[in-house]
């Protein structure tokens, strides 16, 4: 039984140019270089590229800067984390992402360039997106940002690795996020294993399918146990307690294969006293938005642009 009957029309010609992820150790120095290659229409907005510090001796890590406007403060900020599952992906797409948003709306975007798996398992990608928020906490003032008033956004493997660092944020307590974006978040490292509680027909056959998302997980891994308080911030699906959570906004297609895990999420998230927006768009798989001439990716992206002026209250 397939599902491509129920993808929007319009969505439908992403699967020519991104073809079903078949990822393997060996395979992955090619999905790398083919994802690194991937060119996609619009603005472009040059960043200012800074080394800041990797936490606990860890290696520098790069940070991508779009700041339009120094002078003007003080102004809400966004960090934003890349996708690609972990182990693919550079910081390199937000000057095509929320580089052109943060020029447009009047924001500071920065996205972190953090170490990927497997060559860095769990907790280095995640203290490095830590080492992020913390330096641009830090130079706020020299940025011209509200450190009252920053925002961590990502998509897939970059909404998991937000919703990691919120839940770290909030557990560290050395400062507080305004709140979280999580586009279609990879949450759950348990879908698609043997230990995975959704079994829905209708989701996950084409672009991220159950095969990659293990392998993904398996990578960040390592020999990390999931047996300590950390295990929510390396899965955040795990996290025994969302209580304390910043506000939210969730976002993923019906067809898509982490629309069980984000719905859950969800679901806890306002169980637990956090103000929760979610949005799940019909006909829509893994990644639908790069169709940015299809009306449920315009849509998407109107939602996501009337979230990030409530969250950084820019209105």
């Amino acid at each position: 039984m397939t599902t491509r009957h129920l993808i929007d029309p319009e969505i439908v010609p992403v699967l020519d140019f991104l073809p079903d992820l078949d990822l393997s150790h060996d395979a992955l120095p090619i999905m790398r270089a083919g994802m690194a290659a991937m060119d996609r229409p619009g603005p472009v907005a040059i960043p200012d590229i800074r080394m800041i510090p990797g936490r606990d001796g860890a290696p520098d890590v790069p940070l991508h800067i779009f700041n339009a406007d120094p002078a003007a403060r003080p102004r809400p900020a966004i960090l934003h984390i890349h996708g690609g599952g972990m182990v693919m992906g550079t910081a390199d797409a937000a000057s095509r992402s929320i580089g052109p948003m943060a020029e447009a709306m009047g924001f500071v975007a920065a996205s972190v360039d953090y170490r990927l798996a497997p060559e860095t398992a769990f907790p280095g990608p995640q203290e490095d997106c830590y080492a992020a928020i913390e330096w641009l906490v830090a130079h706020a003032d020299t940025l011209g940002i509200d450190p009252q008033r920053i925002v961590v956004l990502g998509e897939s493997a970059g909404g998991g690795l937000a919703a990691a660092l919120a839940l770290m944020v909030r557990d560290r307590g050395d400062m507080a996020l305004a709140g979280q974006i999580l586009i279609y978040p990879m949450l759950d490292h348990r879908t698609g294993g043997a230990e995975c509680r959704w079994q829905s027909a209708g989701t996950g056959e084409f672009i991220w399918t159950r095969a990659s998302n293990q392998f993904c997980w398996d990578a960040l891994r390592g020999d990390y146990g999931c047996d300590d308080a950390r295990k929510g911030w390396f899965s955040p699906a795990l996290a025994d307690d969302l209580a304390g959570l910043p506000p939210t906004y969730v976002a993923v297609g019906a067809l898509d294969l982490f629309l069980d895990e984000d719905l859950d999420f969800v679901r806890r998230l306002a169980g637990a006293g956090v103000p929760v927006e979610c949005h799940v768009y019909p006909g829509a798989i893994h990644a639908f938005d790069m169709v940015a001439t299809a009306r449920v990716a315009q849509q998407s992206r109107n939602d996501l642009t009337g979230a990030i002026r409530r969250m950084l209250a820019l209105d």
